[in-house]
């Protein structure tokens, strides 16, 4: 026997069809980045490790859009691919390639390589760059149900928006 299929009741959207195993783990793995990143107390492991976040989330949607093809020439950078997959997240991925280099940079130790505050702001941005991506990925929660419509009312002799007959005096501006 095949597996039940539920069917949405009547006046019901259809449910987002489920994303693959590997798009959940990488964005629970993405979230729980940011939630250290956000305890870390030096800025260059902040920085590094938000941007390792979004680097996850990232991977999230391209699990998600994408399938493995065989490996031609040259690899690419996921915010390439991203911008390419996703265009509506095309310009996160370049915000967040342009990070890149400073992330290596505060990975190797360098002294100056971030601020306390290029460290806060990318946490921030990586906190609202997750927001865009699950939403992309309909992971959110169902959207409320529609409002019920509701007929317009039938006039006789006219429209519901305007006078019965044209000759009717409108105002002048």
């Amino acid at each position: 026997m095949g597996a039940a299929r539920a069917v949405p009741a009547a006046g019901q959207l259809p449910l987002p069809p489920a994303l693959p195993a590997a798009a959940t783990q990488l964005l629970d793995q993405a979230h729980r980045g940011l939630r250290e990143a956000a305890g870390c107390v030096d800025p260059r492991q902040r920085y590094a490790t938000a941007h390792l976040g979004a680097l996850r989330a990232a991977a999230a949607v391209l699990a998600a859009r994408t399938r493995p093809e065989p490996a031609r020439g040259r690899p690419r950078s996921a915010w390439v691919l991203l911008g390419q997959v996703a265009p509506e997240l095309g310009e996160w991925a370049t915000f967040f390639a342009a990070g890149a280099t400073k992330r290596a940079a505060a990975e190797a130790g360098l002294s100056h390589a971030v601020t306390e505050r290029e460290a806060d702001d990318l946490v921030r941005d990586v906190g609202a760059f997750f927001s865009v991506v699950e939403n992309c990925l309909g992971s959110l929660p169902a959207p409320e149900p529609p409002r019920p419509t509701y007929a317009r009312p039938r006039v006789v002799g006219g429209t519901a928006t305007g006078p019965a007959s044209g000759s009717a005096a409108r105002p002048r501006r």
